[in-house]
């Protein structure tokens, strides 16, 4: 008797011990011979069944190996660069999308390899989840950070609020030391009837006559803003640092190295250099003329704040006060606010020392407008500054000012 595969013979007078040993063997021989088959009648990428002879999967394109022709020492495995890519894809969503571009590389470089491989590489799904997880992150990823930055940059504006309203508490206790020492008068840069200027005629002179241009009796001359609030540096040791907004665009630090003045110290200059404005971020209560402040003024009067708005400054323009309007809206409001902090308000250091975040601009006595002069009409509104020609209308009448440019 003949068994139906190939080269297999059984002879029919063997002993019942001899066939059922035969059996055994015809069984596992015809298990490695349906294995054999298998692997070349279905393709081990698509599972798609081909005919016994042939070569190439009929469905997707890829080679058909058989049994024979393979490697025993080599198996199907799984594609490390898939998995590579999977793992960075799941990793980009909590590195904010910064592995998300490799993922989405890795992946597809192992698709490719995967397709070449003609069924030795596996991994497929981990590749397309490579891909797939960083695409939908990146674009999730962007939309948290669309919301979230308005919110930083808000968070960032109340840090440099905070900043701005310590620099003048520190500057008003400086006043209250310097006014101490000078018959209770806050500081004011000249003589007695110097005029207002941008700059004074010496910021590096040896002596106050030279600095200010003054006569030998001390009559005549000019001064600035910023050179008053420079007495504070020369005689009460205030940081040029104390006088910078983080929000006043345009402002820096005042270093005497880079203004030419060499190794200089700060005690023996007059001012904040060639450009006194660029380094001063504040304006202070006009102190040229018979309403100049002092201890004993009204304690609600307005002494220093941020720039006035209606004054030209490193970082802008000055605003136009027909846009303001006390009696209108919000944007009509905010027009008469200090540009330093969006709009939103200005800090304000008051004779009683206190600092506070003031969102309109009339915030001085009786409503009155801290920026402009009483000019007999609405005290909330008034009439914008001129250097060398503006002053404080009476003694309740706030007037904050800056050099300009």
């Amino acid at each position: 008797m003949k068994i139906n595969h190939p080269s297999i013979i059984i002879d029919t007078k063997w002993t019942n011990k001899r066939k059922s040993k035969l059996r055994r063997k015809e069984a596992f021989l015809l298990a490695i011979y349906k294995i054999e088959r298998r692997i070349k009648m279905y393709c081990t990428k698509c599972g798609t069944e081909n005919t016994n002879d042939a070569q190439v999967c009929h469905a997707c394109g890829a080679v058909l190996i058989s049994s024979s022709a393979q490697d025993p020492g080599i198996g199907v495995k799984s594609s490390g660069m898939a998995i590579a890519a999977l793992v960075l894809g799941i990793l980009s969503i909590f590195t904010c999308a910064l592995t998300a571009i490799p993922a989405i590389i890795l992946g597809i470089v192992s698709l490719v390899r995967i397709e070449k491989s003609g069924g030795s590489l596996t991994g497929r799904g981990f590749a397309i989840a490579g891909i797939i997880v960083p695409a939908i992150t990146l674009p999730l990823i962007a939309l948290l950070m669309g919301i979230m930055m308005p919110a930083l940059a808000r968070t960032r504006q109340l840090a440099f609020r905070m900043v701005c309203a310590a620099n003048l508490s520190g500057i008003g206790k400086a006043m209250l030391i310097y006014a101490n020492d000078y018959e209770d008068e806050l500081p004011r840069a000249g003589g007695k009837n110097s005029t207002w200027s941008k700059n004074i005629p010496n910021w590096q002179a040896s002596n106050r006559y030279a600095a200010y241009g003054m006569k030998a009796d001390g009559t005549g001359g000019q001064a600035n803003i910023s050179s008053c609030f420079y007495l504070l540096v020369k005689y009460v040791e205030v940081t040029p640092k104390s006088f910078i907004c983080k929000g006043d665009a345009g402002a820096t630090e005042f270093r005497p190295f880079d203004e030419g003045a060499g190794n200089v110290r700060l005690i023996d200059l007059w001012d904040f250099g060639t450009e006194p404005s660029k380094h001063c971020s504040y304006s202070y209560h006009m102190p040229f003329g018979q309403y100049a402040l002092t201890t004993s003024s009204e304690p609600g009067l307005a002494v220093a704040a941020d720039r006035n708005p209606w004054m030209d400054s490193p970082g802008a323009s000055a605003k136009d006060i027909g846009l303001f309007d006390p009696d209108g809206g919000k944007e009509a409001v905010r027009a008469g606010n200090a540009i330093a902090h969006q709009e939103d308000g200005q800090n304000v250091l008051f004779l009683d020392i206190h600092v506070g975040f003031e969102k309109r601009s009339f915030c001085g006595v009786n409503d009155d407008n801290i920026y402009t002069f009483w000019d007999g009409g609405d005290i909330r509104i008034g009439s914008t500054p001129t250097v060398g020609v503006s002053e404080p209308q009476d003694k309740l009448d706030s007037l904050l000012v800056h050099d300009g440019l």
